[in-house]
């Protein structure tokens, strides 16, 4: 039977402990990951120090570790248009930096365009932008779902911008947390193939703070929550799996060592999975 989950760590799990970069991917090798998700900071921050991105690609690959995906920050979808060809130039240095290190994709969040809504066909256009950059160097630019932006905060809705462009890698990156934030639900997950939703950030939340006052520092472990994890992963897995990747912002957790945080995240995401019967 074929694998259907791969196992990646976020640095941003980890990032509380303000470790070396190399240090963060060293403990996610050691933990037993396949793969990580670094913040685009880190990268372009190693380059910046003096190393070059031939280097930390090898560095990666040595430690047995894929970059499944990286987290960029660029505001690609700002209604402003200065903001938005300078958050077009991030991207476009965010994509170039992934590829030199052998990364897959890139996850764009709605940066900027958070506070009030834009018409989904107004982002079609401009994910397509972004799309049409992530082809010159061979990454794939991700649509995130982000809980707290004014449009882009359900399924339904990343999906109509990602459908709208008609464009063969579009594709999304969700987020077990935001979709509750967001005020969705998970059925759509039903209809979302890997080659739809090729990584899902796993993590888990609890009942107290209520939906509309929890926020990103509350995530907590995969099992730790409410999240209906056993019926997400049932169905992501009868569409061919994905890469879960473990992306908390506990603070609890970054006042701890940042081995046992990697080694119990990675137990308890795979405990999820099995619990799922999976």
């Amino acid at each position: 039977m074929p694998k259907m989950f791969k196992y990646c760590l976020n640095t941003g799990t980890i990032r509380g402990q303000k470790l070396r970069f190399v240090e963060e991917l060293e403990f996610a090798s050691r933990a037993g990951y396949d793969s990580v998700e670094p913040w685009m900071q880190q990268v372009h921050g190693y380059r910046n120090a003096g190393g070059t991105l031939r280097e930390l690609g090898q560095k990666i690959a040595d430690l047995g570790l894929a970059v499944e995906s990286a987290i960029g920050f660029g505001k690609w979808a700002s209604d402003d248009a200065t903001e938005r060809a300078a958050g077009l130039e991030e991207v476009r240095r965010d994509l170039a930096a992934l590829a030199e290190i052998g990364g897959k994709r890139l996850a764009c969040p709605p940066v900027g365009a958070t506070s009030s809504p834009i018409a989904l066909e107004r982002l079609q256009e401009r994910y397509v932008e972004v799309l049409k950059i992530g082809d010159q160097h061979g990454v794939v630019p991700l649509l995130e779902l982000w809980g707290f932006s004014a449009n882009l905060h359900r399924i339904d809705q990343v999906m109509k911008v990602v459908l709208g462009t008609e464009h063969p890698k579009a594709a999304v990156v969700l987020d077990v947390y935001h979709i509750y934030k967001g005020g969705g639900n998970y059925v759509p997950l039903r209809l979302l193939s890997k080659n739809a939703m090729p990584v899902l950030h796993i993590n888990d939340y609890p009942a107290d703070p209520p939906r509309d006052k929890i926020g990103d520092g509350d995530r907590v472990y995969p099992g730790d929550g409410i999240a209906p994890l056993k019926s997400i992963l049932k169905d992501v897995a009868a569409n061919g799996g994905t890469v879960l990747s473990l992306e908390l912002f506990n603070r609890s957790y970054w006042a701890q060592d940042a081995l046992t945080v990697c080694k119990t995240g990675l137990a308890k995401v795979k405990a999820a999975v099995e619990s799922a019967k999976l």
